[in-house]
């Protein structure tokens, strides 16, 4: 830690004194760095001045020449140059910031296969985790691997290995920031402080840290929540956030050749380097928090550092919370390593294969295809994502329209299949179907969904196809049930099993929202027998 300081003064990265920036061993033996608050801090306020020439990027690293020869970009170029600097030792400019960094983060990503299939079976990531781990392969033996081969390269293959490659996403994963167009993303220090959290066996703490999300990004460590737990500076906290990360484009950087000055757009880019887009609720999202990250110049209109800004009022030992959007329990584990309890913004997926094959346990593959195909002709279609189509079911159990729309369709009689069909059919390719008849009949399908259409969606054999669907849906968790998963989540420790805790979180939030899917489906039920004894 005092290296780390010396080397802050070296680059000129300001930390303001009403931060306290400590190291400090965990319950485990492991260190830990911590930030705290000595006192209120005050919307507006600068907290930190980090130059962008200290952040370690594809621009500023010593590998910035094969980076740029190799035609790397984007989080690819950032690994290699991550790596390098490594390589590097203390020669490298960031060895004092590089040596209070973990050697890798506990994402998904590197776990063994085993413990990919036996813990996160029937989850989300599941498939998405095996897959990413065959493409980070790849990249590897396409784009890093030829470099070792380079003898006027001369780099050290001991840090240019698939798992040292596994290691550095890991950790621009979860702690890079976007820069500016010039730089693009990038390892920004200071800023990316944090330890891991820990869970507390106390029914007291328990409640309270339901409330704070338990991911390794950035937060200000108060005095009070570090008494009580062994955590990490920088914390995040979903819908809560207390700071604010924004980035300035880039102007222009005096201090670099302007022959070096390439846009990141000349870079190719291979394989999974860029952000997972939202496919199985895994979007990225915005950085957001209420500590402002922000661009500033010294002269002229040069962008040359950035700042870190207060913006909202923070009392002396209250936590600042960081967050990087409304993501999913899913999303939070399979980028960053970690869950959040009660989520609110946890959504479990329903594949379009799993629908299709209970519709053609009822009717036939023959029907099923059929009704599909009408589906889409009214306009209709379902998320597709990473060569995966589904339909989303919300925090709360509610299917998504799109889905209500399909059973609908799937479950019309023969006669009133072909009346819509054959009313599509006369209009051709327009979708604007005029006979008065049908659109009276069929509008709650043909309109999209309003609150009334969805209740009317709502059949008894919607209903009971949902029940379907939600148990042939469960049963992609094994044989485990859900009290069981809850059982062993209370016997588990987050700090010796983060990989079992996590997964179990995971597996949790997404069944609890199975059990939800049911609980609506059974509301529908009962409402519509009651509708019917009224009618009665």
């Amino acid at each position: 830690m005092r290296g780390f300081k010396r080397w802050m003064k070296r680059e000129d990265v300001e930390c303001s004194d009403a931060l306290h920036i400590f190291q400090s061993v965990e319950s485990g033996g492991a260190p830990s760095i911590s930030v705290k608050a000595l006192c209120d801090l005050m919307e507006g306020d600068v907290v930190a001045t980090i130059p962008k020439r200290s952040c370690l990027t594809v621009r500023t690293s010593a590998a910035s020449p094969i980076v740029e020869e190799s035609r790397l970009g984007g989080y690819l170029g950032l690994a290699v140059s991550l790596m390098y600097e490594r390589s590097l030792g203390p020669q490298s400019r960031w060895f004092q910031y590089l040596q209070i960094l973990p050697s890798s983060e506990p994402i998904p990503l590197l776990w063994s296969l085993p413990e990919i299939d036996s813990l996160l079976c029937g989850t989300e990531i599941h498939k998405i985790v095996k897959e990413d781990k065959a493409l980070v392969y790849q990249d590897w033996k396409e784009c890093i691997k030829p470099l070792l081969s380079s003898a006027s390269l001369k780099l050290n293959p001991d840090f240019f290995t698939v798992d040292e490659y596994v290691a550095a996403k890991s950790l621009i994963a979860s702690r890079s920031f976007q820069i500016d167009e010039y730089h693009g993303y990038g390892m920004v220090p200071l800023a990316d402080l944090r330890a891991k959290p820990y869970m507390l066996s106390d029914v007291f703490l328990l409640e309270l840290t339901r409330k704070l999300e338990e991911l390794y990004v950035i937060s200000f460590f108060v005095n009070r929540m570090s008494l009580l737990c062994s955590m990490t500076s920088f914390n995040h906290k979903t819908a809560a956030e207390d700071v604010h990360f924004t980035s300035v484009s880039y102007c222009s950087e005096s201090d670099v050749d302007s022959s070096n000055q390439k846009q990141d757009t000349d870079y190719k880019m291979y394989g999974d380097d860029e952000p997972v887009a939202q496919d199985s609720h895994l979007e990225t999202g915005g950085f957001r928090s209420e500590l402002e990250f922000e661009s500033s110049s010294t002269s002229g209109n040069d962008v040359m550092v950035m700042q870190m800004i207060i913006c909202k009022d923070v009392k002396s030992g209250a936590e600042v919370f960081n967050t990087y959007g409304s993501l999913s329990n899913a999303a939070l584990l399979h980028r960053y390593g970690f869950t959040e309890p009660e989520n609110p913004f946890d959504i479990l997926n329903m594949d379009l294969e799993i629908v299709l094959q209970w519709s053609s346990s009822v009717f036939s593959c023959r029907h099923s295809r059929r009704r599909l195909s009408l589906w889409r002709k009214l306009g209709y279609s379902e998320c597709d994502s990473q060569n995966s189509q589904y339909f989303e079911i919300s925090f709360h159990g509610e299917p998504q329209l799109e889905l209500l729309v399909l059973l609908n369709i799937i479950l019309l009689s023969e006669e009133a299949y072909h009346e819509l069909e054959l009313a599509l059919l006369s209009v051709g390719n327009s979708k604007q179907i005029t006979n008065r008849h049908v659109l009276e009949k069929y509008n709650f399908l043909i309109e999209k969904a309003t609150k009334l259409s969805k209740e009317l969606l709502l059949t008894r054999n919607v209903c009971q196809a949902l029940l379907s669907l939600a148990d042939a849906r469960e049963h992609f968790f094994g044989p485990n049930s859900l009290q069981d998963d809850i059982k062993s989540l209370n016997e588990s420790c987050q700090a010796k099993e983060h990989k079992l805790y996590h997964s179990l979180m995971l597996r949790i939030s997404e069944r609890r929202i199975l059990k939800k899917l049911r609980s609506y489906a059974a509301s529908g039920l009962k409402q519509l027998d009651k509708e019917k004894s009224e009618r009665v």
